[in-house]
């Protein structure tokens, strides 16, 4: 294995300039620094990152917690922010909380003893105190993606702006004089994704005299099979809304799902929105009104402020909030009037073909409206 000694011949200085060369020291000139690189490159000299970290205190590692991968669009922040980290020289170690809080803190203890620079944390739940103590006693740089934890003062964040993006997607719905709407969101209270989506929701409706029923309040982890069960009891009771909002992402497939199972048109039937822009949402008949947001740019900002500390700027914890856009798309573009119109045609229709004004049929055997 070649050593710093055989690069230092080779460039023809001392060791230690070598190293102040290789770790960046400010006082090396450019022509010896490039002496060195060349030297590098000749003898193939690959350096003890252990020792380096040891030597300089920085292990060069940034750890990333999510809260479940098995969301996209988590798994397109850690994409994006590992790109702009490994630019910077940095290496990224990655732990997935599958959905549990309790692996959020061991994640935050297990990074810190690995001697992990700074951390990024999606975490499950924003109110777990044993989190919120871990992450105080993290002595690098954190910052909070699309959360928000107030205990943590020395913690900045990057969060979207769910609020404004769920009130005018509701707004949307209302103005089209659909009343009884269901919200499918995941945990509501855990994140300041589920909280500000609410929030919105909520808040449009008042601004329209309506009040949020708790019987079209439905909250669950965000998993396809609970999507499904939802509007599967829905439509057994014959108590399906004109309109859909749906929350998390994941909840979209089984949502979906379920309404193509039994004969409800999207678009036609029911008005369908998605809190979560995915290529489904985009790629299905009719594509699904949605809100989006840049995870690309999330990742960036949230980057950013991690490698400016490790940099040594002096930067005051701070929010930065981005933006959330409405995309309009067809399944929205139906009337509560026109929803009922549908249903009712559909009905007609059904008594005429059995003859006998049979009632919408079970799960799996055909429409409910």
């Amino acid at each position: 294995m070649t050593t710093i000694k055989e690069v230092a011949r080779r460039a023809g200085v001392a060791p230690a300039s070598v190293t102040r060369a290789l770790s960046g020291h400010p006082n090396v000139s450019d022509e010896l620094r490039q002496k060195v690189l060349a030297a590098v490159a000749e003898t193939g000299y690959k350096p003890d990152l252990l020792a380096a970290g040891l030597r300089s205190r920085s292990s060069r590692c940034v750890g990333i917690i999510v809260s479940d991968l098995i969301n996209p669009l988590l798994a397109e922040v850690v994409h994006y922010m590992e790109m702009a980290i490994s630019q910077a020289g940095y290496t990224v170690l990655l732990a997935n909380s599958h959905g549990d809080p309790a692996r959020d803190t061991d994640s935050v203890h297990t990074l810190h003893q690995r001697r992990v620079d700074a951390i990024a944390v999606m975490c499950v739940d924003e109110r777990n105190a044993e989190l919120q103590q871990a992450l105080a006693g993290f002595p690098g740089p954190v910052v909070l993606l699309d959360r928000e934890i107030p205990s943590c003062e020395t913690a900045s964040a990057v969060v979207s702006d769910h609020y404004r993006g769920t009130y005018r997607l509701t707004e949307h719905l209302l103005e089209a004089g659909h009343r009884e709407i269901l919200y499918l969101g995941g945990l509501l209270d855990t994140t300041h994704v589920g909280r500000e989506r609410l929030r919105g929701f909520q808040a449009a409706l008042a601004d329209h005299g309506l009040e949020m029923r708790p019987d079209l309040l439905r909250a669950s982890r965000a998993v396809a099979q609970a999507g499904r069960d939802v509007i599967a009891e829905l439509l057994d009771r014959d108590a399906l809304p004109s309109a859909i909002v749906v929350g998390p992402n994941p909840f979209v497939p089984g949502v979906l799902t379920e309404l193509h199972a039994r004969g409800v048109r999207v678009g036609q039937d029911v008005a369908l929105a998605s809190l979560d822009d995915t290529p489904l949402a985009v790629l299905h008949q009719p594509p699904v009104t949605a809100l989006s947001r840049s995870m690309d740019e999330l990742a960036r900002v949230a980057a950013r402020l991690l490698l400016d500390q490790l940099a040594g700027s002096r930067i005051q914890p701070r929010t930065v909030v981005l933006p959330v856009e409405v995309q309009l798309r067809p399944s929205t573009a139906v009337t509560a009037e026109a929803v009922a119109q549908n249903r009712s045609r559909r009905r007609s229709g059904r008594r005429r073909a059995s003859g006998d004004g049979a009632p919408g049929l079970r799960r799996g055997a055909g429409a409910a409206v």
